[in-house]
């Protein structure tokens, strides 16, 4: 009698081998996502480790001070061949500053043991933050790359928009503070509503003259870069939005959805100056949208007239006793002079 075995085909049901496959696939997932953590987090260990030996390199004082401001780019010379690319001057210039700018804690037996540091924040996001010189403009940017999972690509266009400071402009100097220190809190409708929107995304900087449709259409089509802009908690509704009063016909330009707020919020856009027969139109749009639209837990509407040009003195006047779900906002096509924006929120922390 043979001892060999003999190979059979076992055949299961396919929802059980879907069942199988689904457990190896959560497992292997699991696998890789704990694997990027791993080396995410010894990446910034050390990188903050290196930084660390070029501070107190450097603080040798003058028996270093040969080496000057060529120190990094002689070492990264250096680095680079011996261990290849990654070393660069404007790597090591940011490792330099991550040791410098982040703190570290003592253990129990008096060595240094590196900060704790959000496993969300990669070695890309640091690089991005070490820019930022103002510890408060840093921290804000910080909370909020953990609160809204931003990449490293979302926080430099925020970095470089101005975001803190555009929302800095609006608050008070304990507005200021909570801001950095919690990052954008959204509670009412101010909170979701700026005073200058940026809209360099769409590509109109160059462009002498375009028509409100036009402006509409980029903003559609650059829609995810829109709602980067319009801040957390908007979802998209509809475009040019339709509603009839009295047999007349009237479309929002744009309808959106707050899921923190839970209401519709509704933007027209306006090429030129806001007008005051523009602010009364919108007023009509909120009431009916009040009326009409809610349902039960949906709370009042917001309206946002979006226009290049905003006179203060005419707004404050045509919305007298209206209702202060309404704001009149100004976009920008270019990216703002930050420095400026700066020099305005330091004068809101000095006062």
């Amino acid at each position: 009698m043979s001892n060999k075995l003999v190979k059979t085909d076992v055949k299961l049901p396919d929802a059980e081998l879907v069942s199988l496959a689904d457990k190896i696939v959560q497992v292997i997932e699991e696998g890789k996502q704990a694997l990027a953590v791993s080396i995410n987090e010894i990446m910034k260990t050390t990188y903050w480790k290196i930084g660390q030996h070029i501070v107190e390199f450097e603080q040798e004082g003058n028996r270093r001070a040969k080496y000057g401001t060529a120190l990094l780019s002689n070492l990264a010379k250096i680095l680079r061949a011996r261990v290849g690319r990654g070393y660069s001057h404007p790597n090591l210039n940011n490792m330099r500053k991550f040791y410098l700018m982040y703190p570290i804690f003592q253990t129990s037996d008096k060595s240094p043991q590196i900060f704790q540091m959000s496993e969300k924040l990669t070695w890309s996001h640091i690089c991005e933050l070490v820019t930022i010189e103002d510890p408060l403009e840093r921290e804000f940017y910080e909370k909020e790359c953990i609160a809204e999972g931003w990449t490293a690509r979302v926080l430099h266009r925020q970095k470089e928009s101005g975001l803190f400071m555009r929302l800095a402009m609006s608050k008070d100097k304990e507005g200021v503070l909570m801001l950095a220190q919690k990052g954008q809190q959204v509670q009412t409708a101010e909170d979701v509503v700026k005073d200058t929107y940026t809209l360099e995304f769409i590509g109109l900087q160059d462009k002498k003259r375009y028509k409100e449709k036009e402006l509409e259409e980029r903003l559609i089509d650059n829609m995810q870069m829109f709602l980067l802009e319009l801040g957390k908690g908007f979802t998209f509704v509809q475009r040019q939005y339709g509603l009839t009063i009295n047999n007349v016909h009237y479309h929002i330009d744009l309808v959106f959805y707050h899921r923190i707020l839970r209401c519709f919020v509704l933007i027209d856009i306006k090429r030129g100056a806001v007008k005051h027969k523009d602010i009364g139109q919108m007023n009509m749009y909120l009431g009916y949208f009040a009326k009409e639209e809610n349902v039960e837990g949906d709370n009042p509407p917001i309206g946002i007239i979006l226009s290049h040009y905003k006179d203060e003195l005419m707004v404050e006047y045509a919305t007298y006793g209206m209702d202060s779900n309404l704001f009149v906002s100004k976009y920008e096509l270019f990216l703002p002079n930050k420095e400026d924006l700066r020099k305005m929120v330091r004068g809101i922390l000095e006062k």
